[in-house]
């Protein structure tokens, strides 16, 4: 195994209180989406988790799958069983077994605009249809901190006590999507945690991997929106497989993200010193940003065992080493909600 091949399967070793979790958590588990920018990694994780713990779980990862992405393959070689559905095929998705734990990962987002109604489709009204067929689970929804307004630097990032204030028709619909949650939880009884993410980091895709990607390459970076949160993908991932266990009637709504506000301009200097580029800016950093106070995912299952220092470090070597990525931009700079 090469330097880059040994960082990527890093990813995918659950940690021990992963593992110890696992063996707490009750019947199988389905993963809803399976085939987006995380499903892998949380389904090796779970996988090799329920393993690890010696639980015996049947993990099942559920996606509409591309025939030539190689996810479905890299998915059943791991021992994940995969079924293939359009999630908005009332057959297909009646034809889905029925589990005690389901993980939905389902969304829509960039190509938003010009396509609202769809949007709307996928983020608020199958979450209705999947929240009906699967009302004896315990249910964690993946969700996202642009439910929350921009907010002042000087007034700190919001935590769950913090009303919503969606701004765009992506966020109203994921708003949307976490109220249909919340309804069929309090209705049904269904033990539910809300997600709330934002950002995840991967190896080859994310605000760190841009920030990164632009320094080595020397592209400008628009400082406008000069602060965010991140997380390591693989703690984001752990956090939402072990949320099964704090699932609760009415929804437990959890923001996830890293415990730093990282500015942009010093992150890229991290890198500009990796890299000995010069890195070069545009604009100034504006007094407000989309942040997320996440103290209460760190009270629960502690902080995230990859630190933001850790994040540039390992970005760079995965860089300077030939490591891919992803051509995916996250528009975390997007201030408008348009998507």
């Amino acid at each position: 195994m090469n330097y880059v091949e040994s960082l990527k399967e890093s990813m995918y070793i659950p940690s021990e209180e992963l593992v110890d979790d696992m063996k707490e958590i009750d019947g199988d588990i389905m993963i809803l989406g399976v085939s987006g920018k995380m499903g892998l990694n949380l389904a090796k994780l779970v996988k090799r988790a329920s393993n690890k713990s010696e639980s015996m779980k049947k993990i099942y990862g559920v996606a509409r799958f591309s025939e030539s992405d190689g996810i479905r393959e890299e998915l059943e070689s791991e021992g994940i069983e995969t079924i293939k559905c359009d999630f908005m095929s009332e057959n297909q998705l009646e034809g889905l077994p029925k589990v005690k734990n389901v993980i939905y990962m389902v969304g829509y987002k960039f190509g938003t605009v010009g396509n609202e109604d769809y949007a709307w489709a996928i983020n608020s009204y199958l979450p209705g249809r999947i929240a009906s067929k699967y009302k004896d689970s315990n249910i964690v929804a993946f969700s996202t901190g642009c439910v929350y307004p921009l907010v002042k630097m000087s007034e700190g990032a919001p935590s769950e006590e913090f009303p919503p204030e969606a701004v765009g028709e992506y966020a109203q619909s994921c708003l949307g999507r976490e109220r249909i949650f919340q309804y069929f939880s309090k209705q049904n009884k269904t033990p539910t945690t809300i997600f709330r993410l934002n950002y995840a980091i991967d190896l080859r895709y994310g605000i760190v991997s841009e920030i990164a990607q632009s320094v080595l390459n020397e592209w400008p970076i628009d400082l406008t929106m000069g602060h965010a949160n991140v997380i390591w993908q693989k703690d984001a991932c752990e956090m939402a497989i072990r949320s099964l266990r704090v699932a609760s009637t009415p929804a437990n709504i959890i923001n996830v993200t890293g415990p730093e506000t990282v500015s942009i301009r010093w992150m890229a200097e991290r890198f500009a010193e990796k890299f000995n580029k010069t890195p070069k800016f545009i604009g100034s950093e504006s007094d407000i940003a989309l942040l997320s106070n996440a103290s209460k995912a760190h009270a629960i299952f502690g902080y995230p065992k990859t630190t933001i220092r850790e994040m540039i470090d390992i970005t760079s070597e995965w860089l300077l080493n030939g490591g891919d990525t992803i051509d995916k931009p996250t528009h975390f700079q997007e201030r408008q909600g348009k998507y």
